[in-house]
């Protein structure tokens, strides 16, 4: 039970990583918060998690790019389970693949609020909950793309604010490290996720082929490893870029 009684937030869990991860997190032990716009599938995922012999899952739809939901997350958490232990912060758009000249500054704009700036609002909620726990832990969701994304077109928004994430990571774990506060980023290849091709077998087929594995992450694989980053033996890790890209980075340096 690698998170047991610990209470965790979960963003984008209506679907993909996040719901692979909110199942995961309950089976280890951990109450999960449950964040995403869906009401319905975050509905029905509670409780099914309920159901099982984990922990608890309670939910509450919203936006990420509005900072009083970020915050509402974090009341939640402290008023249903008595406080917060933890964050995965993994809500994320690809938003328009297009070249820059050609993309809209609505698109650059939803991908860096979506993407970057709810960053911000999570952090500035969950760290001060945390700090009342005496520590705890945040992973928050970046990509290969941000990491060493190999000049791929048509990425450029993407690509930009999952590299603002790693930089936003190693400065939070930086400040906050005292206080036992770790914090780190996870970095997945691509992922059989409804962003990620889903139900389109062109695209996974064309995605899988890029990565040296030759195939895509299962949700519940990018979840093992928020997992770990989230648990106790990850204690001496913080400020850290978890690569999990099937091999994606390796190719492309």
């Amino acid at each position: 039970m690698e998170l047991e009684n610990k209470n965790i937030i979960i963003t984008g869990a209506s679907s993909g990583i996040g719901a692979a991860a909110a199942r995961l997190f309950a089976q280890e032990g951990a109450n999960v918060v449950l964040g995403a716009r869906r009401q319905r599938e975050l509905t029905a995922l509670a409780d099914e998690i309920n159901q099982g012999n984990g922990g608890r899952a309670v939910l509450l739809s919203g936006d990420v790019c509005d900072p009083s939901y970020a915050l509402s997350l974090v009341e939640l958490a402290e008023e249903e389970f008595g406080g917060l232990d933890g964050a995965f912060n993994n809500a994320g758009i690809v938003g328009e693949m297009t070249p820059i000249a050609s993309m809209t500054i609505e698109n650059w704009n939803s991908v860096v609020a979506v993407n970057l700036t709810s960053g911000f609002y999570a952090a500035q909620a969950q760290i001060p909950a945390l700090r009342k726990r005496g520590g705890g832990s945040i992973v928050f969701t970046s990509s290969f793309v941000g990491f060493s994304n190999g000049g791929l077109p048509g990425m450029s928004a993407y690509a930009a604010t999952k590299a603002g994430i790693n930089g936003f990571v190693q400065s939070l774990a930086t400040e906050h490290a005292p206080e036992g506060i770790r914090i780190n980023s996870l970095l997945p290849g691509g992922t059989i996720t409804p962003a990620g091709g889903e139900g389109n077998s062109e695209v996974l087929a064309f995605v899988s082929g890029l990565h040296p594995l030759k195939r895509m992450a299962e949700p519940k694989e990018i979840a093992q490893a928020a997992l770990f980053m989230l648990s106790d033996r990850a204690g001496f890790m913080t400020g850290a870029p978890m690569v999990v890209d099937g091999g994606m980075s390796v190719r492309l340096l």
